[in-house]
């Protein structure tokens, strides 16, 4: 069997502390997918209160809750337990122990802003949980940079790890910007998108993505030659990933060079991507960690879902194209939910169920192609709206269509919520474990 240890990235790593299935990691992460759960139960509310009525309910305070609730309480709190988890993969038996209270004190913050946001909409309680919030980032992005450069060797999941906390503590500039414009009263719509669009891209084109691709670099790169495709992609991506915030904001007008730079920027994204599945699919054979196949199906649909992303964005830097994309909304959510369900999502949720961290049972593998199925026809669903109203047409019963998708990702996230509480299926859970801690 492999050992979780690379032998590149601690040389003297301290087998009898690295449990097979930690029980630390599995209770974090069980949080983190039932706060996926309240993310979906609340798209589903918002969902409903299009297609029908809930007049009791402030529709533009709960899409805050819901989104400040997605990024904190779900992706970035699932992030930092796997991050830990990757160090208690690589010989610090305490890792846990030693973030417990920052994974805590996100908790609490996400917890807060999903209460104050449908309550109060922008006040003072919700500014001060989402300030909270990113205080937090800033001293987990401080402690597990200190950790990481414990490390003998830094590889490659390294270099991204530490992108992603660059990327973390650079968005929120943004979020102050904000602040700061709500203060003094100097509201300025575009100064406002810009603002918007400057965290949300540094947060799942930086932060999400970055960390995620760590995460990826670790479980894959069980050689020099895939370990080299990781750090040659990491080459590109990273500079590119800064330019590329220009792309949020092409319906500024902007200077013909800087469009060209944006068009460079998107150019190399795709061309580093690309590059690295051609490498990945040469060197498939060097992949020695069996991956089952519910993860590997949903790490292969995200990364389809990125390959779409990338040439959408890349199709953007065509003014008039970009021009209708931003003017329509359903096209514009139907973006940011293939980012952020598409892309992030499955890729958690995948990652998690190939390492072991989600108990593999049939009822597990129902719930999981239950909430994909949601995800695609959500997808589906909302593109089509976007295209027919690109072409001045409308999609009959979109909302009650869209509503349909929110219940069965609703439905799917609750089983596989009741899949990682209730009893074991050992006859099938033993065949989602990758990883043993003995050569």
């Amino acid at each position: 069997m492999i050992s979780v240890i690379k032998p590149w990235i601690d040389p003297k790593p301290h087998l009898s502390q690295i449990s097979l299935m930690p029980s630390e990691a599995q209770k974090w992460l069980r949080i983190s997918i039932v706060n996926l759960g309240l993310v979906a139960f609340i798209g589903f509310i918002l969902r409903y209160k299009i297609a029908f009525s809930l007049p009791f309910i402030d529709q533009k305070n709960l899409l805050h809750g819901h989104s400040h609730f997605a990024f904190a309480g779900w992706i970035s709190q699932a992030l930092m337990v796997l991050m830990v988890w990757f160090l208690h993969q690589n010989g610090r038996s305490n890792a846990f122990s030693h973030y417990k209270w920052l994974l805590i004190g996100n908790l609490f913050a996400a917890y807060g802003m999903l209460i104050a946001f449908p309550i109060q909409g922008y006040g003072p309680i919700s500014i001060t949980f989402s300030t909270l919030s990113v205080l937090i980032s800033y001293v987990f992005s401080w402690v597990f940079w200190k950790d990481m450069n414990r490390f003998a060797v830094t590889n490659s999941a390294i270099w991204w790890f530490k992108a992603a906390l660059i990327f973390n503590t650079l968005s929120s500039i943004g979020t102050f910007y904000l602040a700061y414009s709500m203060v003094n009263q100097a509201f300025d719509q575009k100064q406002y998108l810009a603002s918007v669009y400057f965290y949300l891209h540094f947060q799942y084109n930086g932060w999400f993505f970055f960390a995620c691709i760590g995460l990826l670099s670790q479980l894959l790169a069980t050689s020099k030659p895939i370990e080299d495709a990781f750090r040659t992609m990491f080459l590109l991506f990273f500079p590119a990933a800064f330019p590329a915030y220009l792309l949020s904001t092409l319906w500024w007008p902007l200077p013909n060079w800087v469009l060209l730079f944006v068009f460079f920027a998107a150019l190399a994204q795709c061309y580093s991507w690309v590059n690295f599945l051609v490498k990945i699919w040469k060197l498939k054979g060097l992949i020695i960690i069996p991956i089952p196949t519910v993860g590997k199906n949903l790490l292969l649909l995200s990364a389809v879902a990125l390959s779409i992303k990338l040439m959408l964005q890349l199709g953007s830097t065509y003014p008039p194209l970009s021009q209708l994309a931003f003017g329509f909304r359903p096209i514009v959510i139907g973006y940011l939910h293939l980012v952020l369900l598409g892309i992030i999502t499955l890729f958690l949720v995948g990652y998690s169920y190939s390492v072991g961290l989600l108990k593999a049972n049939s009822l597990t593998t129902k719930a999981i192609f239950l909430f994909t199925a949601g995800i695609i026809g959500n997808e589906i669903l909302l593109m089509s709206h976007g295209l027919a109203a690109l072409n001045s047409k409308s999609l009959h019963y979109v909302n009650e269509l869209l509503l349909a998708a929110a219940v069965v990702m609703v439905s799917g996230l609750g089983l596989l919520v009741w899949s990682q509480f209730g009893k074991r299926d050992l006859g099938n859970e033993k065949k989602s474990i990758p990883f043993s801690s003995e050569d």
